[in-house]
């Protein structure tokens, strides 16, 4: 049985049993501080638990967001008891666990192809090379770690201080939430008609190639000077080589206003270059 079949119910397990291989040391940790704060944080931990298995039955772009925003908090969870001298090797192994299979690219191809059309087939690209460097795990960091300091804060009696970090966390934390939740939104798609790019971060509108006037989509030669649209992301690009010319509207770094463009040639990064290719020679597209 394939992956992309078996993976589904793989991702359950995996989170169906968290509170039996975590929950232990979880508690145990909690025990050592104040009423207030148990119950703070074991609803807290709970309510997540329990949005991420819904998530896990609905393959949508927006339950992918909220399944990799909660993974890496599960397995933050597990080292933070483990440190607080609850250690267990089932509770970090089974979060190393759902981490691993929130963050496999064929998740993301199974939840963003979750609303597509019959016809069309997405597959996700990979996330911008600088994101990966510092910001976006700065990002999260920052959306889920000052939400939950306001609420512990608040819940051991440090109203002043939990308030003051409540007043920045509610507005930034949605802000940065929409940013992370474009990269469950970029992918290509193929349709009837051709090629989709849908990107947010480099593209302010999807871009349809009509499959009539691509020549071929190939690896990108190391000397390619096509229009770079990969975002410096690690991995193999793609090279999408037209017959002429097609307008779009760039995006550019801290603006949110496209700038008119065009061209007949173009890179992106998909997560699954192999699968793309494949998918492109079923649809008659040359893949050189």
């Amino acid at each position: 049985m394939r992956l992309q079949s078996l993976l589904p119910w793989a991702m359950r397990a995996a989170w169906a049993v968290l509170p039996l291989t975590a929950g232990p040391s979880l508690g145990a940790a909690l025990s050592t501080h104040s009423r207030p704060v148990q119950l703070v944080a074991s609803t807290a931990s709970w309510a997540a638990w329990a949005g991420v298995v819904t998530a896990t039955l609905i393959a949508h772009p927006v339950a992918l967001t909220a399944l990799r925003t909660v993974a890496p908090a599960a397995l933050l969870a597990a080292a933070g008891a483990a440190a607080d001298g609850q250690p267990s090797a089932l509770a970090l192994g089974s979060a190393a666990l759902a981490l691993a299979l929130a963050f496999l690219p064929e998740t993301g191809a199974r939840y963003v192809n979750g609303p597509a059309y019959p016809n069309e087939r997405r597959l996700p690209l990979r996330v911008p090379g600088p994101l990966l460097l510092g910001i976006l795990p700065l990002a999260w960091s920052l959306a889920v770690g000052l939400p939950v300091a306001a609420a512990l804060l608040l819940a051991s009696g440090r109203g002043v201080a939990g308030g003051l970090v409540a007043i920045l966390a509610v507005p930034l934390a949605r802000l940065l939430l929409a940013a992370m939740h474009n990269l469950s939104r970029r992918w290509v798609v193929f349709v009837p008609a051709g090629l989709v790019l849908h990107d947010p971060i480099s593209l302010a509108d999807p871009v349809l190639f009509r499959r009539q006037i691509i020549e071929v989509l190939r690896p990108a030669p190391a000397d390619s000077d096509s229009l770079d649209l990969t975002q410096r992301a690690p991995g193999l690009a793609l090279e999408l080589v037209l017959t002429e010319k097609v307008p779009m509207m760039l995006m550019r770094p801290g603006t949110r206003i496209g700038e008119p463009g065009s061209s007949a040639r173009l890179l992106f990064t998909p997560t699954r270059p192999g699968v793309v290719l494949e998918e492109a020679a079923a649809r008659r597209i040359s893949t050189g």
